[in-house]
């Protein structure tokens, strides 16, 4: 049985916070679709202290917050974009589209489509974060989505240079600066201004996550997102340094993001709870980290890996870091997770800023039934089908006569019945099914 040695906040509490962002989240929806940019614009002046007449930025400030950059700063941003459009291809390229002939005259099959317009929100409150960038857009222009847009917001009063060059570089059609529910809802409901899209993407905080939970059916979604997530499993193989180390590093994030410990060790347990205390004197994001680790750090002991195995999928965590004497085991046998990260030379860092996988994952135990954004969830898997001689129609419809009146759908079966009567030659009253056996019209 596990033991908890520390526990997170009480549920309760989250869950009062939440109903106040649900309510706020949806009265700023309801303002925007009914008054557009105007309210577009209050809002922005309100919580980012930003307003200019047009939040679409020119070829020329585009060009002017890339020249703030370094070479090398351009260089880096190239190479972590290489990365994930590498994977993105190769992952594209295991989408095939299918056409088999399943009866004689029967062909059915899918194709892949793209969807047309895709909105990316990239968050920059409290820190730049021009990685989600890469993960959207140029996963999206893989896919082949025709318009891709994005919205970030103003980073000290001003457009992030880093983030809109990352936008750039990923090839984004339209940037705009834009933050939180006011870029969100302009990007799905439209303004006089911008146009709307089909699907909203991207990591945002909580009141960004309602408001594309809010809109989910009116456009689509990739998930719905929380705070950031770490769970580390680990075992004797490895110190508490290097645990307390890739806990920290990803509830620096924001003060409500969960990072468990799952261990088998009651040693390396305690020694990373030391480490934490240690390593938040001196991480110079301490006044984050230390209340996310407070409210909603946990460490968890367990009395064998299975155990560990059973707790996390429990947990069903967005990031999992597994630094155990079997990695690819936990690997092999874990269901529930967002993405795995496997061994000590690795790290959710890695996957969140430039080794190529996608750092937009499920969270709030989300990844009990999906996964992360990919190019796949740019894309539409579309059916189509054809009949092309008189025999298969005639067989079919048959059977569709039959099925059709089982449920009692007559005007269903009467789309099978003037087949059967045209191209199988058979009387067929109106109205009725399709007799076994019914020969051919003299």
């Amino acid at each position: 049985m596990p033991i908890w040695l520390k526990r997170s906040r009480d549920m309760q509490e989250r869950a009062a916070a939440d109903r106040e962002v649900r309510a706020a989240v949806e009265a700023m929806l309801g303002d925007i679709e009914v008054r557009g940019d105007a309210a577009v614009r209050e809002l922005s002046a309100r919580f980012d202290r930003w307003d200019r007449e047009d939040f679409r930025l020119s070829g020329e400030e585009i060009d002017e917050c890339m020249s703030q950059l370094t070479d090398q700063d351009l260089a880096d941003i190239e190479f972590a974009q290489t990365q994930v459009r590498n994977f993105a291809q190769r992952q594209r390229e295991t989408m095939l589209d299918l056409e088999v002939e399943t009866l004689p005259g029967v062909t059915l099959g899918h194709r892949h489509v793209p969807i047309n317009a895709v909105g990316c929100y990239v968050p920059g409150g409290k820190y730049p974060l021009l990685a989600s960038a890469h993960m959207s857009v140029i996963t999206a222009k893989v896919a082949g989505c025709a318009r891709v847009i994005t919205c970030a917001p103003p980073f000290n009063g001003r457009p992030a240079p880093a983030i809109v060059a990352a936008q750039a570089m990923a090839g984004a059609d339209e940037i705009y600066v834009l933050g939180g529910i006011q870029a969100i809802g302009a990007m799905a409901l439209g303004t006089e201004s911008i146009e709307p899209v089909d699907m909203l993407v991207g990591p945002g905080n909580a009141f960004v996550a309602e408001a594309k939970r809010q809109l989910y059916g009116r456009v689509g979604i990739d998930l719905f997102a929380g705070p950031t997530e770490t769970l580390v499993i680990a075992d004797e193989t490895v110190d508490g340094e290097i645990c307390a180390t890739d806990l920290l590093g990803q509830a620096e994030h924001g003060p409500t993001s969960p990072a468990i410990l799952l261990t088998n060790s009651e040693k390396l347990a305690r020694d990373t709870m030391a480490e934490i205390e240690r390593l938040l004197a001196i991480l110079p994001t301490a006044d984050i980290a230390r209340k996310s680790w407070a409210d909603y750090g946990e460490v968890i002991l367990c009395e064998s890996h299975e155990e560990m195995l059973a707790e996390a999928d429990r947990i069903a965590s967005e990031h999992v870091q597994v630094m155990t004497d079997r990695d690819m085991w936990f690997r092999d046998n874990m269901t529930n997770y967002g993405a795995l990260f496997l061994g000590p030379r690795t790290n959710v860092a890695y996957g969140d800023k430039v080794i190529g996988t996608n750092h937009t994952l499920p969270t709030m135990k989300a990844a009990r039934y999906t996964g992360g954004l990919w190019v796949g969830k740019f894309m539409k898997t579309c059916t189509w089908q054809t009949v092309t001689t008189d025999a298969a129609s005639a067989a079919i419809g048959e059977y569709g006569s039959r099925l059709s009146m089982l449920e009692g759908f007559v005007g269903h079966a009467e789309q099978a019945n003037i087949r059967v009567r045209r191209y199988g030659g058979r009387n067929v009253p109106y109205g009725a099914a399709v007799a076994r056996g019914a020969q051919a019209a003299e």
